[in-house]
């Protein structure tokens, strides 16, 4: 499936609409935590927007396995693109086009080959499954920029330099949102509904465990794995079971959180996110989500490239470089104490005095 961004504005536009109406009101704007003073770090230079090529606009193409609306691993990585459209000065400066729901690698391999060979400057390759298909692609296009994650290899070994990486320390937040699940719960016993058990999903919920037994280390988490990404039954399944065993607060990754929340909502259970804000799906019982923000990571690729380097450079968004943000729903009242503990929580993990992801 092959798009641009503006043959889809209007379907947009009505999936959004569909996911808001989920809740059972229109909630507010969500509120970022009050960002502490952590010095001049980013998670990628420079913070403004590059500019377009000489040639005419700067050509993003993005390949990934999920929706772009998937409210999750793929939509925090479109809307970091749109938003860094809007900064070049909108689709005259940066077009962008994508192929979604490439759950086959083999489609995806020739959507990557496809875009390298119509000229797309930079190629996104959203899922760390693509890996050795793109690594094959970027061999023949030394002058196109390719980039995946969550990963750290650049190719470098592989003889390649123009080939980005990126990932998140998804363990922060999710020990921000383990402290928050504890001291709201009423029952000391949370619910985890993880995908597969690899990558950001698993430093999330090892961070989000860690986080809820330092804050009470008797309380009891339970996790399970559906072994899928995008099975929303499954996760609704999942959901199910954990708050039949006394859940009172859940937590989970990937797109098929969809199904989980709808769980969540029905039955008054609070729910934690992590890479997009999920707030709309459920607005009274989504508390705080753990938001990805690629957006300076895909500033630094598009001036490196303009610059005539085309990889060689891996990223890591983490609290401290505001790569990764803790925002709030306002829709649900957060006692003073849980807010102050999660603040507290923060601002530790910046500073080094807590380690998400502690030696065994």
């Amino acid at each position: 499936m092959r798009r641009s961004t503006t043959p889809v504005i209007a379907i947009l536009l009505v999936l959004a609409m569909l996911l808001a109406a989920c809740g059972s009101a229109t909630p507010a704007a969500p509120t970022e935590a009050p960002a502490a003073d952590t010095g001049s770090e980013t998670a990628a230079e420079p913070t403004t927007a590059p500019a377009a090529t000489s040639d005419g606009p700067f050509k993003v193409a993005f390949v990934l396995p999920s929706p772009v609306t998937d409210l999750a691993w793929g939509q925090a990585m479109y809307d970091a693109l749109k938003t860094v459209q809007t900064q070049m000065g909108g689709e005259s400066a940066m077009e962008i086009a994508y192929s979604d729901n490439m759950f086959q690698v083999a489609d995806a391999a020739a959507a990557i080959r496809d875009y390298a060979t119509e000229g797309y400057n930079l190629v996104i390759a959203h899922g760390t499954q693509y890996g050795n298909s793109m690594f094959d692609v970027a061999r023949d296009f030394p002058e196109t920029s390719f980039a995946w994650g969550t990963a750290t290899d650049t190719g470098e070994s592989a003889g390649l330099n123009n080939v980005f990486a990126y990932e998140a320390d998804a363990q922060e937040g999710g020990y921000v949102n383990g402290v928050i699940a504890a001291l709201l719960s009423q029952s000391d016993v949370l619910g985890v509904v993880g995908p597969v058990e690899a990558g950001d999903a698993k430093l999330y919920i090892d961070g989000f465990v860690n986080g809820a037994k330092a804050t009470k280390p008797d309380i009891n988490v339970g996790v399970s794995y559906t072994g899928s990404f995008g099975d929303t039954a499954l996760a609704a399944e999942a959901a199910s079971t954990h708050i039949s065993a006394g859940a009172d607060v859940l937590t989970g990754s990937a797109q098929q959180v969809v199904g989980a929340i709808g769980v969540a909502k029905d039955k008054d259970v609070y729910w934690l996110g992590t890479q997009s804000d999920q707030s709309s799906l459920a607005p009274e019982v989504v508390v705080a989500t753990q938001v990805f923000d690629w957006v300076d990571v895909v500033n630094d690729m598009i001036a490196l490239h303009n610059a005539g380097t085309y990889g060689g450079k891996a990223y890591t968004l983490t609290l401290a470089n505001d790569g990764l943000k803790m925002v709030f729903n306002p829709e649900v009242q957060i006692p003073d104490d849980v807010m102050a503990a999660a603040q507290q929580a923060m601002q530790d993990i910046k500073d080094g005095k807590i380690d998400p992801l502690p030696a065994q």
